[in-house]
């Protein structure tokens, strides 16, 4: 089982590199969030703005990375930025938290999503919910197994499928709606439901929609043209979720009053479309998101094996001779897609197992917290690298420089200040959670000496 012959191909262009970002980033969030970001904002003007902001705040930090990601082009992402910036210890413990912690949890929480779904859709018993998102899962890890070719049409499918319910409603929402888009107020409403009306945690809401951008960053080793491609990818994938979730929250506001809208919670786009399109709206809708969690999840299948095949390139797991096999038949990371199926397996078993205290959806929810921090760390390296690298030109530049990186910086402290004061269980179990990385390094370091 030789590896070291063998390594990944640049196979990526920016057509699959901008698919890769909405792909990942447009998941379930389209379609239910717009009803719990009004829930915080009070007003449709409001909420649209927190989508605006939110956008404007993940187009800085994707911009800030693809310097960085310009600079370091090989495969990793994040765990690669971190480690040549800051020593082996701390990518080390990026690397571990994305590949052990947060990937395992949210690629469980999409089969187990996905699952309810699809039988919800076909009015199965829930007996089937883990097998038929077990069995997509399968399929899809197989599919990127067999070839990054093959994980690329899918990709590109998906997203381009997904999009199609997304712009129907837009398109006739716009046309068609009779309800006032802009100065709509719930704010009583909210209040007398002992609700708290707060913008800050409309745009934290709009953020967690956000996430997944920096996901291409693992695959940058694969793409043709990192240097060009990477900053463009980030710049134009972000900018069309961006204005994707703007328009359909515009969409939506134009079919339904905002009273409507906060009373059908996740519902309200298949509601929205029920209203545009009569009943065959929500299965629309539905469809529309079972086809958004595929494209997700087979993102997230593509991009996370990434990180523990860099790590083991730079023998930073226990066995990574094997994690760091590539296939001489199908040129992809065999090694690294195992080892992230079994740690998929040990989630989704825990979270079946005890359902009550091992919750995957929230493993995730507050591992982001822990990631942020690397986020932070990441923004702060290019005012690193700019100082170290003075002088030398540059394949790409953060336009409006410094304004764009303390923005990242401002969104990723909000993000950090407002997880420790609405959840400071799960931020403090997380760091547990993270601190248990650090016996595994010291292991692994003193093996390979």
């Amino acid at each position: 089982m030789q590896s070291d012959k063998h390594t990944l191909k640049p196979t990526i262009g920016l057509f699959t590199a901008v698919t890769i970002i909405v792909g990942t980033i447009i998941g379930s969030g389209v379609f239910v969030k717009p009803s719990s970001v009004l829930a915080y904002a009070g007003t449709s003007n409001m909420a649209l703005w927190a989508w605006v902001i939110g956008g404007v705040l993940t187009l800085a930090s994707g911009l800030t990375i693809a310097e960085v990601g310009a600079q370091i082009t090989r495969t990793g992402g994040l765990y690669a930025y971190i480690k040549d910036i800051y020593g082996s210890f701390w990518g080390f413990l990026t690397g571990y938290t994305l590949t052990v912690l947060y990937g395992p949890a949210i690629i469980v929480s999409l089969i187990l999503f996905l699952g309810i779904l699809i039988t919800n859709f076909f009015a199965l018993s829930q007996f089937w919910i883990i097998p038929i998102g077990a069995g997509i899962f399968l399929f899809l890890l197989i599919t990127n197994m067999v070839g990054t070719y093959y994980a690329n049409a899918v990709q590109n499918v998906t997203t381009l499928a997904k999009l199609i319910p997304i712009i129907a409603i837009v398109v006739f929402g716009l046309i068609y709606g009779q309800a006032g888009i802009f100065g709509q107020d719930v704010t009583e409403l909210i209040l007398n439901k002992d609700g708290t009306v707060n913008f800050g945690r409309a745009v934290l809401a709009t953020l967690f929609a956000y996430d997944g951008w920096i996901m291409l960053t693992t695959m940058s080793g694969e793409m043709k043209n990192p240097q060009k491609h990477l900053p463009l990818a980030m710049f134009i994938g972000i900018l069309t979720v961006t204005l994707v979730y703007v328009l359909i929250n515009v969409a939506i506001f134009k079919v339904l009053p905002a009273s409507d809208i906060l009373s059908f919670g996740n519902n309200v786009s298949a509601e929205a479309a029920i209203v545009l399109f009569g009943g065959i709206g929500a299965k629309i809708v539905n469809i529309g998101l079972i086809v958004s969690i595929i494209g997700t999840l087979n993102g997230k299948v593509m991009t996370f094996p990434r990180i523990p095949f860099a790590m083991a390139q730079d023998g930073l797991l226990p066995g990574s001779k094997g994690i760091r096999y590539v296939s001489p038949r199908f040129e992809t990371p065999i090694g690294a897609h195992t080892v992230m199926s079994i740690l998929t397996l040990i989630i989704l078993t825990l979270s079946l197992t005890f359902p009550t205290v091992f919750d995957a959806d929230y493993l995730s929810e507050i591992t982001i917290f822990i990631i942020y921090f690397f986020y932070m760390a990441a923004f702060i390296g290019l005012f690193i690298l700019r100082r170290q690298n003075k002088g030398k030109p540059r394949a790409f530049s953060v336009p409006f420089y410094p304004v764009l990186p303390i923005l990242a910086l401002l969104g990723g402290m909000f993000i950090i200040i407002n997880t420790l004061v609405s959840d400071p269980l799960g931020a403090g179990i997380a760091v547990i959670g993270l601190l248990m990385g650090v016996p595994l390094y010291w292991f692994t370091v003193r093996k390979n000496i």
